[in-house]
């Protein structure tokens, strides 16, 4: 027996009705929220750029891409994925050493279900499928320390999802997911620096061509048999050494996942909280700000507030705005919100951001990055010019992992994304169905999908 073998017994037996009932709610949820954010992204120019170059590419016509259309699942794989990805507003799962995004494979077990007719449970099952196996490899095996990307374990966790949707065997599905890890090792240099377009497109790419080793595997190809802990594998070229027994394994790690409240980074949120409740505090004056200081833990500081990740005071884009604490904090302050209207190009550029930028000051703290992941600490002095000092401080938000989004909590966030897109009515639709995935077909769900495009 090897690990990907184990890991394809795991996959081959998942059921939906393994999930308690908690974990089902929370993947309805994660299924609600992604779908919003896709939806809500649709007129970005990078998206617009991308549908057109696959609707001149064309292809079969095999699953659903969100706003109409059809094509080959890879490619709605890779769209779809790019729509939930590109506002930076999907969930998180926080491990020490690595930070991912599960609900990124929505769109590439998505396409592969629609494609054999599956229904909604299998879907479900398929999708807690990525969030199992993404989640425990990032907890035993991180590897942004290394100098790679978190799509490294998202190649095994969507290869095993799509495996799951398209039905595969246990054989298909270690060869599957053989192909996908040994081919898609990612460097982390795609989110340090001047950060591009390809920050959101990494995953969706690598969820592309874990959905092509699904294909090749349904065919007969082969992988390496011992892509975990082979001579040049896994384990002996990234990883080190790591143990996870998959017998023992269940679906219920979405429930240790978290949803964004704001529209940001995810180590960002308890800070915007913290801005926020400054800006209500009796006194205070934006224009009086004369220093602001953050001491939080050390993961916030060097992935997006100027630590080994790089500076995040050259802001011009919307990729790196929303990677940057010191700009996040300063439009928060300024604007009482981070919602995607703050990342047009005027807001982003715009003298009064850019100036309150610089008098943005980060320090990380012992104690504070010993609680995390657990908690993710934020604390906040803000100083204004008579000298008067404002603080907030904050460990978690509405939507962490210790106070779970409920349902009602999940449909403002997605009306709040999905309306002013499509409408009232497939607003509501969509979220009828998403409700009751289980009891639905597949078809039914991308079938109203293939109709919200913008009405505007």
């Amino acid at each position: 027996m090897t690990h990907v073998r184990d890991l394809a017994a795991f996959v081959h037996a998942s059921r939906y009705e393994q999930l308690s009932e908690a974990a089902a709610e929370q993947l309805r949820i994660r299924v609600l929220d992604t779908l919003g954010v896709a939806i809500a992204a649709q007129g970005a120019a990078p998206m617009r750029a991308i549908r057109s170059l696959l609707a001149d590419l064309g292809g079969s016509a095999d699953a659903t891409f969100i706003g109409g259309g059809r094509g080959p699942i890879d490619r709605v794989a890779f769209y779809n994925g790019a729509l939930s990805r590109y506002l930076d507003y999907m969930d998180s799962y926080l491990a020490a050493g690595e930070t991912n995004h599960p609900s990124d494979n929505l769109g590439a077990v998505l396409a592969a279900a629609e494609s054999v007719d599956a229904s909604g449970a299998d879907l479900l099952a398929a999708l807690a499928v990525c969030y199992q196996v993404q989640t425990r490899l990032s907890d035993v095996a991180p590897v942004r320390a290394r100098g790679f990307d978190h799509t490294v374990q998202g190649a095994y966790a969507a290869a095993a999802g799509v495996s799951r949707a398209l039905g595969l065997d246990r054989e298909q599905t270690q060869n599957a997911i053989s192909i996908s890890g040994t081919a898609n090792n990612a460097l982390r240099v795609t989110r340090t620096g001047d950060l591009s377009h390809w920050k959101g497109l990494a995953y969706p790419n690598m969820a592309k061509e874990a959905t092509f080793a699904a294909l090749l595997a349904q065919r007969g190809l082969t992988g390496p048999a011992e892509v975990f802990e082979g001579n040049k594998g896994l384990q002996e070229t990234i990883t080190g050494s790591f143990e996870i027994d998959w017998s023992r394994e269940d679906l219920e790690k979405v429930r240790e996942t978290i949803v964004k409240k704001h529209n940001s980074e995810i180590h960002s949120q308890t800070a915007l909280d913290a801005a926020l409740e400054v800006r209500l505090q009796d006194g205070f004056l934006v224009r009086a700000i004369e220093r602001v200081e953050l001491r939080t833990f050390d993961v916030a500081h060097s992935i997006i507030g100027g630590g080994e990740e790089g500076d995040k005071r050259s802001i011009r884009t919307k990729e790196e705005a929303d990677h940057s604490l010191p700009w996040l904090l300063a439009v928060a302050l300024l604007d009482g919100q981070v919602e995607p209207e703050q990342y047009h190009h005027e807001r982003i550029v715009a003298d009064d951001v850019q100036g309150l930028m610089r008098r943005v000051h980060i320090t990380p703290d012992a104690d504070y990055s010993s609680r995390f992941p657990q908690e993710m600490v934020a604390d906040l002095t803000v100083t204004l010019a008579d000298g008067t000092v404002l603080t907030a401080f904050e460990t978690a938000y509405e939507g962490f992992h210790t106070d779970p989004l409920d349902w009602a909590g999940a449909m403002r966030k997605y009306r709040g994304l999905a309306l002013p897109v499509v409408g009232s009515e497939m607003t509501e639709e969509i979220a009828d169905i998403v409700h009751e995935l289980e009891r639905h077909p597949v078809r039914r769900l991308t079938d109203v999908l293939s109709r919200a495009g913008s009405t505007h």
